[in-house]
């Protein structure tokens, strides 16, 4: 006799007719968490962001570095011995790595005029790319990298680190979804540090940060970028108006070839934004201040958020942790070698072409002393 069900004593027909079930949703249980690593690669080490990333790595399941293209033996050899990685990791060029192993995306850490170059040789192999901030150094290479991208069908990334700061993404929350602050009126980015030299960048990153062809500039490009890209994602894409930039060289005896002080206005119909990029700052810093026709927002720092409705005193609002896949970079790079998100935004390709174009126009403001006024329809 088959005992009665009750509470707690289920019948053993009952646990027998939920065995399937019970095995099928561990398969596919297992099926999901054996789901393979993005198979990433870094392709260069002149640039000192690599040495953030590297570590990133490390104890993940998501995604694997399948190897690091650098044909600088004495960086190989530096690198390989900072991060006991083993000398089989290093390739001397993307071509010799992908003869031993597959590999879906690349994480780039070269100089920015070799951004072009990087995309042009992953696209036609389905290879996306993730590359440093910013885009480009000229709008020709900005659009000859999203037609390379468009023509070879892969993703490309500009990675900032202000795309990952709790405080930005609940900004524009708060701007674009809940209509706080009204519409914009002006916004103050203040981007930078006390300079590459003083802050110890290694001789290969400072080699083409300080070169005004490989970098496009000095601090304009180095940290106008910010600005330029994070006021673009703010008014949704919409170009400006003008742009009026002036540079200094405060230090010319460091940076003899480019500037190392950069202010940038940025103008539209009924919106100014002020970005001021520097190698002069007494202390690192990724601030900015939000104002709109019925308050202001602003951002000292990645987590804090703090918002000033008009006349009345100011509250901190909640800037909650990222969720993966944004995150970080690799969670975010992963998601876009999945197909389960689009790059858009901060790191997206529309942002960023308008971006390089506030550069390149603030680049040559600064060197002809005039304002840069932009046509209606982007350059061809």
């Amino acid at each position: 006799m088959i005992p009665a069900s009750g509470p707690g004593n289920d019948s053993p027909m009952k646990k027998l007719l939920a065995l399937p079930l019970l095995l099928l949703s561990a398969v596919l249980g297992r099926s999901e968490d054996a789901a393979p690593p993005v198979r990433i690669a870094i392709y260069g080490l002149v640039h000192d962001h690599a040495r953030g990333m590297i570590p990133r790595f490390k104890g993940r399941t998501d995604v694997v570095l399948a190897g690091i293209v650098e044909p600088n033996e004495e960086l190989v050899a530096r690198y390989a011995k900072e991060y006991s990685l083993k000398s089989s990791l290093f390739y001397p060029t993307l071509e010799a790595l992908l003869a031993k192993t597959k590999v879906q995306a690349v994480s780039a850490f070269t100089s920015t005029f070799d951004h072009r170059k990087v995309v042009e040789m992953c696209a036609p192999l389905g290879i996306d790319v993730m590359m440093e901030k910013p885009l480009a150094t000229t709008n020709e290479d900005a659009r000859a990298i999203a037609a390379a991208a468009k023509s070879g069908g892969i993703q490309v990334i500009v990675n900032y680190e202000t795309t990952w700061y709790p405080s930005v993404q609940s900004a524009y929350r708060v701007i674009h979804t809940d209509h706080t602050i009204g519409d914009l009126r002006r916004i103050d980015v203040h981007d930078g540090h006390e300079g590459p030299a003083v802050i110890g960048c290694s001789p290969e990153f400072m080699a083409w940060l300080t070169d005004p062809v490989l970098n496009g500039g000095g601090a304009l490009m180095d940290f106008g970028c910010y600005g330029a890209d994070l006021v673009t994602w703010f008014m949704e894409g919409q170009r400006p108006t003008s742009v009026f930039a002036t540079t200094q060289q405060c230090q010319p005896d460091v940076y003899p070839k480019v500037d190392d002080d950069a202010t940038i206005v940025v103008t539209y119909p009924k919106m100014t934004a002020i970005l001021q990029a520097s190698w002069n700052w007494p202390y690192d810093r990724k601030d900015m201040e939000i104002y709109g026709q019925k308050g202001a927002l602003f951002l000292p720092k990645r987590d804090s958020l703090l918002l000033r409705p008009g006349r009345n005193p100011q509250v901190e609002l909640p800037a909650p942790a990222l969720k993966e896949p944004n995150s970080d970079p690799l969670s975010y790079l992963a998601a876009v070698v999945r197909g389960q998100i689009q790059p858009s935004g901060l790191s997206g390709l529309d942002v960023n072409l308008v971006a390089t174009e506030i550069l390149v126009a603030a680049r040559e403001s600064a060197k002809t002393g005039k304002r840069v006024d932009f046509a209606e329809v982007s350059p061809k």
